[in-house]
C-alpha cells in the first residue's frame, strides 16, 4: 500500500508473481476503455454472446464451465453492450464476458497498455479456462505492486483519461463481493476494487476512500490457504490495519 500522507509505499513480497486469477481484468477494463476513447467502438457497441474461444496453445476452441455469473449464459446467442459486458466481468467477475473482450482487444494490447502504464512483471497472456494453456504453465500472473501501479493511475486519472477512469472507478466500485478487504475496514468507506480467487488463491486490489482524508492503494495476494473464508478474513484483517495505521494522520 501506499500511504496518502506521506506517498511512502509498504509492501511485503510486493515483486512476488502470484497466479493473477481475475485480478487479471482491472487491466482488461483499461484496455476496453482505451480502445473506446480511441475510437475502434464504442461502449455502447454490442458483442455476441457466445461461449467458444480458441485455446492460445494451438487454436483448438473451448468451453468455459465454471463461472460465477449464471445469468450472462441465458443470453446465449443474443447480444450485449460492451460497457455491459465490462461491468459484469469487473461486478461478478464473469469469465464468459471477460472472455469476449478479450476477443475483441486482445490479449496482447492489453499488456502493452499494461506496460506503458508501469506495470513491469504481470503478464496477461490468454483468457480464462484455457486448460491446454495452463496444464503448459501458460498463466496470467500478476504482483502486488502491479495491480497497485494500475489501481494509482485509475486514482490519478492518468489510465485512460479523467472521464474514463471516473467511469471505471464507479464500475469497481459496484463490485458484489464485499468479504476481502471491505469486510475489514469501518462503514461508510468506499471501496473500488477487484478479487480474484482459484485454488489457494485469494486476492483483493482496491483504492479505498476513507470518510475523512485522501484515498489509497490497497493490494492483498494470498496463495496456499486452503479454506476461503480463513483466507477471506486474513485480507479483511490486513486492510483493519492498514485502515487504523493511518487513520491517526487524518
Amino acid at each position: 500500500m501506499r500511504d496518502p500522507h506521506t506517498n511512502t509505499r509498504y509492501d511485503f513480497h510486493a515483486e512476488r508473481l502470484f497466479h493473477a486469477a481475475s485480478t487479471m481484468k482491472v487491466p482488461v477494463m483499461i484496455e476496453v476503455y482505451r480502445q473506446a476513447e480511441a475510437g475502434r467502438f464504442s461502449l455502447d457497441d454490442s458483442l455476441l454472446v457466445r461461449n467458444e474461444f480458441r485455446s492460445i496453445v494451438d487454436g483448438s476452441a473451448y468451453r468455459i464451465e465454471d463461472d460465477s455469473d449464471d445469468a450472462l449464459y441465458r443470453m446465449l446467442g443474443r447480444r450485449m453492450a460492451i460497457r455491459d459486458l465490462v461491468h459484469r466481468m469487473i461486478t461478478v467477475s464473469s469469465n464468459l464476458a471477460t472472455n469476449l473482450l478479450i476477443d475483441l482487444v486482445t490479449a496482447d494490447s492489453v499488456q502493452a497498455t499494461a506496460e506503458r502504464l508501469g506495470v513491469r512483471h504481470m503478464q496477461v497472456r490468454r483468457g480464462v479456462e484455457d486448460l491446454l494453456a495452463f496444464r503448459q504453465g501458460l498463466n496470467n500472473t500478476a504482483t502486488a505492486a502491479d495491480l497497485a501501479v494500475l489501481l494509482d493511475a485509475l486514482r490519478r486519472g492518468a489510465a485512460v483519461s479523467p472521464e474514463a477512469d471516473r467511469t471505471m472507478i464507479d464500475v469497481l466500485l459496484d463490485q458484489q463481493f464485499g468479504d476481502l478487504i471491505p469486510a475489514g475496514l469501518p462503514p461508510g468507506v468506499r471501496v473500488a476494487h477487484k478479487t480474484g480467487a482459484i485454488t489457494r488463491i485469494h486476492h483483493d486490489a482496491a483504492i479505498v476512500y476513507p470518510e475523512r482524508g485522501p484515498a489509497y492503494v490497497l493490494v492483498v495476494l494470498t496463495e496456499g490457504v486452503e479454506d476461503q473464508a480463513r483466507s477471506a478474513e486474513l485480507v479483511a484483517e490486513v486492510a483493519r490495519v492498514v485502515h487504523e495505521t493511518l487513520r491517526p494522520a487524518r
